[in-house]
């Protein structure tokens, strides 16, 4: 039956719902082999081998939102908080056009208070001075009005991550708290397309609650959305939150956790063929070989972290993340003998635009064997 469903997907057939909960429910190791395969090869075919580079900038954990799974919760007094400076998230921003990463990616706490909403479009501005624009950039920081996501794309920004983490509204009721609106974090995301940007979003998979009717909920939520780019993961346990203190063996499983995270991957690979992928610091997590396995399974990006080692304790979404006291060169190293050792390469200096937003934009299909 995988065989079948694979072959399907691969010629261009449609995947219907028990097609999706097939290939995410199987466990076994002949047809995850298989499934990881037929995923590789649909990147191939659509993306091609090249990992695309995003310096990762966390610019401050200072958040003005409560989720229930998040180590940086606005209620989590253990959290020693920062804001990067304008000069500190500059300075990184040179270290990744030092490093030929092509782009970077400004994540942080929700805030949209009027002086940060200032803060980062004069940011912008001048990352985009850096040598005559060159850096491409990606934001991440949650939900905004259509106005300050004009703002941002006119001062330089191109691209936007705003996972929305279960599509199911009644599971995303029961990982936040009840002034965190469903319907708004979906209404930015519409205004993010409006506004011109590359739309990215993503979940967490392995959640309490979660189920395989919700996990292909999200894979339809992307597909029907149209995204651009998905960044996406396993849930990994803070048991500073109230989820991690009311399930704190929740994802103790780590094979199993690293299992659906690369399913999840390979079956949005399947069925969305052109649009970028994140292999995430969630895999590497859970297994030292993670992020590789990510990339053999259909991910194309990768998000190494450029920000001064000082404040990485004090951005953990989730405990013991990667990296969280290396420096950037060493990571950079670290990333290049992991990527060369499944045989692909690092596009340097390149933006990694989303193939799926230029296909739409132009009104064909993107593929790299054309």
């Amino acid at each position: 039956m995988i065989d079948e469903i694979l072959e399907r997907a691969l010629a261009g057939g449609t995947l219907t719902d028990d097609d999706l909960t097939a290939l995410l429910e199987t466990h076994d190791r002949g047809a995850l082999a298989a499934l990881y395969a037929a995923a590789y090869q649909m990147k191939l075919r659509h993306v091609g081998n090249q990992v695309h580079l995003r310096g990762l900038i966390e610019i401050s954990n200072l958040c003005t939102k409560n989720c229930f799974y998040c180590g940086i919760r606005r209620d989590n007094s253990h959290v020693k908080r920062f804001a990067m400076s304008k000069a500190e998230i500059l300075a990184a921003a040179r270290l990744a056009e030092e490093f030929r990463y092509g782009s970077v990616v400004l994540q942080g706490g929700e805030r949209n208070d009027p002086g940060m909403v200032d803060f980062i479009e004069d940011v912008l501005h001048e990352i985009k001075e850096i040598d005559g624009g060159a850096l491409g950039v990606t934001l991440s920081l949650g939900e905004q009005t259509l106005e300050t996501y004009r703002r941002w794309y006119a001062a330089g920004a191109h691209r936007y991550l705003l996972r929305i983490e279960a599509s199911n509204p009644e599971l995303y009721a029961k990982l936040h708290p009840s002034d965190h609106s469903y319907s708004v974090r979906l209404e930015a995301l519409r205004a993010l397309r409006e506004a011109g940007y590359q739309v990215g979003t993503g979940v967490m998979s392995g959640l309490p609650y979660q189920t395989t009717a919700d996990l292909v909920h999200d894979l339809r939520f992307f597909q029907e959305l149209d995204v651009d780019m998905i960044g996406m993961g396993p849930y990994l346990v803070h048991h500073e939150t109230p989820l991690g203190k009311r399930f704190p063996e929740c994802g103790s499983d780590r094979a199993a956790q690293l299992e659906i995270g690369l399913k999840m991957i390979a079956v949005t690979r399947l069925l969305l063929k052109d649009v970028n992928i994140a292999s995430t610091t969630a895999l590497q997590a859970l297994a030292p070989d993670g992020r590789e396995r990510g990339l053999l399974a259909g991910a194309n990006v990768i998000m190494p972290n450029i920000g001064d080692p000082v404040y990485r304790k004090g951005y953990l979404l989730y405990e013991n993340k990667p990296g969280s006291d290396e420096n950037a060169a060493a990571i950079r190293a670290g990333l290049e003998r992991a990527v060369a050792s499944i045989g692909e390469t690092i596009a340097y200096t390149d933006w990694g635009d989303s193939p799926h937003f230029a296909a739409r934009r132009h009104g064909v299909e993107t593929r790299v064997d054309d």
